[in-house]
């Protein structure tokens, strides 16, 4: 409670005196300018280079027009630049749009789109990427970042921006500044994908703070600390989480353009960690690497993120000698974020049971197969007893930053996440969709334990439109974690697999693309026409017991899963 409430007396006194991200952060710069604020490579970026770097963009983009209120998409590998140039952006008051890296053709038009970009930014190294949609992006002004010469042949107009950037001034920006609010849009995060097109998450100054500070103050992240992330810097937990600890508290963080295994503690070492972030299944990767004599030669002793399985945990953390892990949850968009102080395994965080009314969390008790919200004889929902499975439910109040939803660019889709008549009519909450069950410890704690969703997804793949697809998690011996596995509904027999493959690897990255199908003459339904999406689910995927088509993903193709195949899949000789 003691941390909880320092974090919240932090944000009463920034929103008091209408503090944003660049404020904070220009006040760090004036108290340790040389101290170092990313390390990328060989390269070392002190507060003021960070601070410097970010004014040019600010004042770049204002003499060319970029407007307050308006929208640039950042297109970019991670490294300190890109935090330099949404940092610059903020301070004219424009938002920006982080574009996942992964995304091609469909996809990368969506997410630049519904957030309503103005321009594009990009680096030389996804220039192909939008050489593939120019056709769908030639209305927007194209900025590309590189140390190189840029193709022309991307867009006639093609803007080299680094020496635009070197020419231009590098002072504050007074006045601009004061005009910002705590309550204006800074970024937009989208989501992964998997429940369709990315939904592009809005974040405010306050909520950026609200969530990157969360995590500071509840696991005491120091701000003598350098942390080690791995993780892109258009998620949120890179991209808030980690660099939030630099732009807020004074951190340092040490920055990898692409997530290496066999580097994660060479990394460490190299740039003395104290605390590194993990999320997904990065500890499984790091885990399957082969025992080396300096792994446990770092200086971690607390890593942080979310998806560390608790099969795995405990050998992870006796391996490589960690002290503590910091598991916890927090949809982007959302107002509903947990952290696991105390290393619980398999927990994701916890709520005392004292602090309903400060923090009014909870799990609500759902109709199995479709995942609809139960209610009593009063109308409202029912919370889940200890034991209990559930979705996970935070209540909106937008007069406080911790318990606020901003929702997503696109309002019809804020809509669907919020269930009314929850606790007490008239009341509103967010839907997480996150299922978790509800464990008691020591009658004081409530621990929420992570199980994986079903989603469905409607997505035109190579011209051939999916009348009916159904995704779902299913389990796979020898593999940590799940596989995705869809089942199409063919009624008519045109599905062509080689057209569909090309239209996953196409529009999906490789994270979302299912490696299993499953093809269906008609899809199973309830008595009220919902799916069946869990009897899909605990059916798996043996052709033994099977009669659908079922296909894997193997060398790039979908191939018939015959029942040697299957065997191996559970065997271990053929590896996911």
């Amino acid at each position: 409670m003691y941390r909880f409430t320092k974090l919240n007396m932090l944000l009463w006194w920034w929103e008091k005196h209408n503090m944003t991200i660049p404020k904070v952060f220009s006040e760090l710069v004036k108290k340790h300018p040389d101290k170092v604020a990313f390390y990328f490579n060989k390269q070392q970026w002190t507060f003021a280079k960070v601070e410097e770097l970010s004014n040019s963009v600010a004042h770049y983009f204002k003499s060319v027009g970029v407007k307050r209120g308006q929208t640039v998409a950042l297109f970019m590998e991670s490294r300190p630049e890109y935090v330099c140039i949404w940092l610059g952006l903020s301070k004219i008051g424009v938002a920006t749009a982080l574009i996942n890296s992964n995304l091609r053709q469909t996809p990368l038009v969506h997410s630049i789109r519904v957030a309503n970009s103005r321009a594009i930014i990009f680096d030389s190294e996804l220039a192909n990427e939008l050489l593939m949609v120019r056709d769908d992006v030639r209305d927007l002004p194209l900025y590309q970042y590189t140390s190189g010469s840029i193709d022309k042949t991307l867009h006639p107009d093609v803007i080299d921006l680094l020496p635009a950037l070197t020419s231009s001034p590098s002072g504050p920006l007074f006045e601009d500044l004061s005009e910002s609010s705590y309550r204006d849009n800074v970024l937009y995060i989208f989501t992964s994908g998997t429940t369709g097109m990315p939904k592009a998450a809005v974040i405010t100054h306050l909520r950026y703070m609200f969530i990157s500070m969360g995590v500071h103050f509840m696991l005491k992240v120091y701000k003598n600390d350098i942390i080690y992330t791995p993780l892109p810097l258009y998620h949120t937990a890179g991209g808030m989480v980690g660099v939030g600890q630099v732009l807020l508290r004074g951190a340092t963080v040490a920055i990898r353009s692409r997530f290496s295994a066999s580097n994660f503690w060479t990394d460490c070492i190299s740039y003395n960690c104290t605390v590194a972030q993990y999320i997904g299944e990065i500890c499984r990767y790091v885990l399957s690497v082969p025992v080396h004599p300096r792994e446990r030669q770092h200086k971690v002793r607390l890593m942080f993120g979310n998806g560390l399985r608790p099969q795995i945990w405990e050998k992870f953390v006796t391996r490589f000698g960690i002290k503590q892990i910091g598991e916890f949850y927090g949809a982007t968009e959302g107002n509903s974020n947990l952290v696991n102080i105390d290393s619980t395994v398999g927990a994701v965080g916890f709520v005392p049971c004292y602090a309903g009314n400060l923090y009014p969390v909870g799990l609500i008790q759902v109709e199995e197969m479709t995942g609809e919200p139960l209610r009593g004889k009063n109308g409202l929902c029912v919370r889940c007893k200890p034991g209990e499975p559930g979705i996970f439910v935070g209540k909106i109040n937008p007069k406080k930053v911790v318990s606020s939803f901003t929702g997503y660019a696109d309002q019809m889709e804020s809509k669907k996440k919020i269930i009314r008549n929850v606790f007490a009519h008239g009341d509103q909450v967010f839907n997480t969709d996150v299922e978790g069950r509800v464990l008691m410890k020591k009658t004081l704690r409530i621990l929420f334990e992570r199980s994986r969703g079903i989603w469905t997804n409607n997505i035109k793949m190579g011209g051939w439109q999916i009348d009916s697809e159904v995704v779902n998690s299913i389990e796979v011996p020898h593999v940590e974690g799940r596989a995705g596995m869809a089942a199409i509904v063919d009624t008519d027999n045109t599905l062509n697999l080689a057209t569909f493959v090309k239209g996953v690897q196409e529009n999906l990255p490789s994270y979302a693309r299912p490696l299993f199908i499953r093809v269906l003459s008609q899809l199973q339904m309830t008595g009220t026409f919902k799916l069946k999406k869990l009897d899909l689910q605990v059916e798996g995927f043996n052709p033994h017991q099977i009669k659908d088509k079922l296909f894997f993903l193997s060398g790039g193709q979908y191939v018939p899963l015959t029942g040697k195949l299957y065997e191996d899949i559970m065997n271990g000789r053929t590896r996911l």
